[in-house]
């Protein structure tokens, strides 16, 4: 039994199913046109198959090398009919995904790596960010570990009390200060706080604003540094939180990100309501990180750890709506 095997029951099955509705149409749809009817894959499908990669919001950079890989595999095995080659751009497409560290390999149920697991979470405004701390905790909660929350986002006027709201929601406690207080100030709080509450899990949320990179990196670095005083390691992951629904401005955003920070891990959101669910692969493909969890409805159930197996296989089987 795999890792992900333990994890991965009917009923998270049912839910990536039915959140990837939407992308699961578009894509296939897209990918059956490009191979309808054909009896070999020539250069003419691969044109009609790399146009409909784009066009379902994979990406250039990782639509090319999904297609020079089977063009190789197409020369090598010198004759192959569509069906072999639905079966191996699965096959290519789940190659494009990157699995997570073995030593940051966890969902909520098993032992974490360290304790407190300092997770320090960043994203724009907008994306899902404070929900996705906020299902994270509940979903962590549920599983028996004892969370924290630290509200490190204090430009924002909303921002510590939507946290907080989350906090009561999930049932778990929350560090905060006055807006306007530095951030740095209340990560230390909270990573202080935690080891003298001997907590599992700390979720710190930032400020989520992309004006201005240096300023973004230099606050993020203080950050890093004043928590380092009370956990040397720490943190442990930094979580960085995109809008799926957005398409390629996803990249755009983890772009600045990745330049920013040291993201070790990514969250996509929102995939439910979006047929851009591909974005997903050229996420992954292109930075090199692995996306850790994907949101795919509302409900505190339905933020799931990723796994790219169930993912890709869940791409591939459109189940009807009657």
């Amino acid at each position: 039994m795999g890792f992900f095997d333990k994890i991965f029951g009917k009923k998270e099955k049912q839910s990536l199913d039915e959140g990837l509705q939407k992308t699961k149409e578009n894509f296939l749809t897209k990918v059956s046109k490009a191979i309808a009817g054909k009896s070999t894959v020539d250069e003419e499908v691969l044109d009609d198959l790399e146009e409909a990669l784009v066009s379902a919001d994979v990406g250039i950079e990782t639509t090319v090398q999904i297609i020079e890989r089977i063009e190789k595999r197409v020369a090598r095995d010198k004759y192959l009919d569509s069906k072999e080659l639905n079966s191996i751009l699965q096959q290519e497409i789940e190659e494009t995904l990157v699995d997570a560290p073995s030593a940051n390999s966890y969902d909520f149920h098993t032992d974490l790596p360290s304790k407190p697991y300092v997770i320090l979470v960043v994203g724009v405004n907008g994306v899902g960010k404070t929900t996705t701390i906020g299902k994270l905790a509940y979903n962590f909660k549920k599983a028996g570990k004892s969370v924290l929350l630290g509200a490190a986002d204090t430009f924002r006027a909303a921002a510590v009390d939507q946290l907080t709201i989350w906090s009561e929601r999930a049932d778990v406690p929350i560090i905060k200060q006055a807006m306007g207080s530095d951030p740095a100030a209340v990560a230390f709080d909270t990573v202080q706080s935690a080891v003298s509450r001997q907590a599992d899990v700390v979720l710190i949320d930032t400020a989520g604003r992309l004006h201005n990179k240096i300023h973004l990196m230099d606050e993020l670095s203080k950050i890093r540094r004043v928590i380092q005083k009370v956990i040397p390691e720490a943190p442990h992951e930094v979580l960085l939180v995109l809008d799926g629904s957005t398409g390629q401005n996803a990249l755009e955003q983890a772009k600045h990100f990745t330049a920013a920070t040291d993201v070790t891990a990514m969250a996509i959101t929102k995939l439910d309501g979006t047929a851009k669910g591909g974005v997903v692969l050229a996420i992954a493909n292109q930075f090199k990180i692995p996306v850790k969890f994907i949101g795919v409805g509302e409900k505190m159930e339905d933020l799931l750890v990723f796994d790219k197996h169930e993912f890709v296989d869940s791409l591939f089987s459109l189940e009807k709506e009657k």
